[in-house]
């Protein structure tokens, strides 16, 4: 009896991995203003379903050495133990439990053993496999990483806004003020197909600073279709680490003013996404629009 396997492939009844390439964009609205786009694709996971890929795989692997892969250690809680834990205990603490029936891993893989990712996003989906909740997962170049946790209700075309407070020292050339909307719509993870399309507003109430966009095209996971990516966008998340740096050293030389990373705020067993919004920073986040 056929399992609905080929080989290298993944394809089931729901995906349990899916590729999504495209295009990623960031224009920076104050001095020196900047604006730049690369190719990109990232790895789509059911965080559940990770072992079942690497089975079913000749170049992905979970846990190990190999030319594609995934670590546990790359996300979460980051010391190796199990991303379902870490996904549950974040969405618990923001009142967002029923989000945890299904959940998906959008990032940038291991590619030759090195990973790099200065944002992932969890897909959270209730038992009737309906989105309630997206987890925005993000990390500087200094180790440091935090959990945005927020609750997904799509407008009537679709489309999700979010908004948070700022609260990781992402780039020396930002203080800490302000805020981030996201404008969100979600591929189709049942059937591996459609459009991730991301648009990131960052500003104060006194103006936009940063507005950062991806465009990316999804497809169910095959090793061939990960093959032909790799061919054409190798290293993928050296290529992000060194534009990061590239853009760092493109401003510093504009003349834009340099922010040292803040003290580290003490030790907390709370859940990275247990931060409350202040009035005044309600306000701040309201006073400038999301991208459309």
């Amino acid at each position: 009896m056929s399992t609905g396997w080929q080989a290298g492939q993944v394809a089931t009844a729901r995906p349990a991995a899916m590729l999504l390439s495209g295009r990623v964009a960031h224009v920076r609205h104050v001095a020196p203003r900047r604006h730049f786009s690369y190719r990109l694709w990232m790895l789509g996971l059911d965080i559940d379903r990770i072992e079942e890929v690497a089975a079913h795989s000749r170049i992905f692997r979970a846990n190990r050495a190999a030319l594609l892969g995934h670590r546990d250690r790359d996300h979460g809680a980051r010391d190796g133990s199990a991303l379902r834990p870490w996904v549950e205990a974040e969405l618990g603490a923001a009142g967002l439990t029923e989000a945890a029936a299904q959940v998906h891993l959008v990032a940038i893989p291991r590619i030759a053993g090195y990973a790099f990712n200065p944002i992932s996003f969890y897909f959270c989906h209730d038992r009737t496999g309906v989105l309630r909740a997206i987890i925005h997962e993000v990390k500087n170049t200094f180790g440091g990483q935090t959990a945005y946790v927020l609750a997904a209700t799509p407008e009537a075309g679709g489309a999700i806004r979010q908004a948070t407070a700022k609260r990781l020292h992402v780039s020396p050339f930002f203080d800490m003020d302000g805020g981030y909307r996201f404008a969100v719509r979600a591929p189709d993870f049942a059937t591996g197909s459609g459009r991730l399309a991301i648009g990131i507003r960052y500003g104060t109430a006194q103006e936009a600073r940063l507005t950062a966009t991806m465009r990316l095209d999804a497809s169910p996971y095959g090793d061939a279709a990960a093959l032909a990516l790799l061919a054409r966008l190798p290293g993928m998340a050296l290529k992000v680490t060194a534009a990061i740096h590239l853009q760092a050293l493109r401003l510093w030389l504009g003349g834009a003013r340099f922010h040292p990373l803040p003290p580290a705020a003490p030790p907390s067993a709370a859940p990275q996404s247990a931060v409350h919004q202040s009035a005044a920073t309600q306000a701040a986040l309201a006073a400038h629009g999301a991208p459309r």
